[in-house]
């Protein structure tokens, strides 16, 4: 794939948010332009209800399950212990990506550049709501509306105070969809080096990701510091949450 083909979809990419101005009774047939907008704009519309879809499925541990998987950790050491393994898990997908874009064949670029977009969202999702647990800030409400919530940070990049009604108004709302949608494009735009052919393609994707997740993680947990809960005040008869796939009674 040449230089201007990457250029080319860039262009797709960074023009699927924004909608024509030109009136539908004045417009002609549309340009070659305006339909890869629109399929760009088709492309990441799909990869956003994917992400909140899959979202809730992907199983968190909860505060009691990480202090059992590592024993005798602080919370800020546990934290660390969590954003390692998900930078190792991003730098593995960029990796992986990369490679197939160095191939004398490669594979269908959109398809392998939504792989990697999702992959990412979602290895980010789950630390993030895994640092929820544990700065014991837990988002409140069913399975789905705590995975919106840790969807909005994602989106917004940054921890959100979800003691205030007017962030779970953004949260759950449509503001936070069309930001979601406009976040992944940056994302994929951030990927596209990845897929060029004659460069360091698995290096670069590993490193990029490796340093998106770590810059993402030290921001949310700047934010959950400030309202940290010690887990010696947490409530021992809270019941166990319920953040991972097949919860008994949890909502879809």
């Amino acid at each position: 794939m040449d230089s201007d083909d990457e250029r080319g979809r860039a262009a797709s990419l960074a023009g699927a948010s924004e909608e024509p101005a030109v009136d539908d009774a004045q417009a002609g047939p549309p340009s070659r332009a305006a339909r890869g907008r629109a399929r760009a704009r088709a492309a990441l519309t799909t990869l956003a209800e994917g992400f909140l879809e899959a979202a809730p499925r992907i199983p968190v541990r909860d505060l009691e399950t990480l202090r059992r998987h590592f024993p005798g950790l602080g919370p800020e050491e546990l934290a660390d212990k969590l954003v390692n393994a998900a930078t190792m898990g991003t730098a593995t997908v960029g990796a992986g990506i990369g490679a197939a874009a160095m191939l004398p064949t490669p594979p269908a670029m959109p398809a392998e550049l939504a792989s990697e977009t999702i992959g990412v969202a979602l290895i980010e999702y789950k630390l993030i709501a895994e640092l929820h647990e544990v700065y014991g800030l837990r988002a409140p409400g069913t399975l789905r509306q705590r995975a919106m919530m840790y969807v909005a940070e994602w989106t917004e990049r940054r921890g959100i105070d979800f003691s205030k009604p007017s962030t779970l108004n953004v949260a759950l709302g449509g503001r936070m969809k069309r930001e979601l949608r406009q976040q992944l494009m940056k994302r994929s735009l951030r990927n596209l080096p990845t897929l060029a052919p004659f460069m360091v393609g698995a290096a670069v994707g590993a490193v990029m990701n490796r340093r998106d997740t770590r810059k993402l993680a030290e921001q949310i947990r700047k934010d959950l510091r400030e309202r940290q809960v010690p887990w010696a005040l947490l409530s021992a008869e809270e019941p166990p949450s319920a953040l991972g796939a097949g919860e008994p009674g949890a909502d879809g």
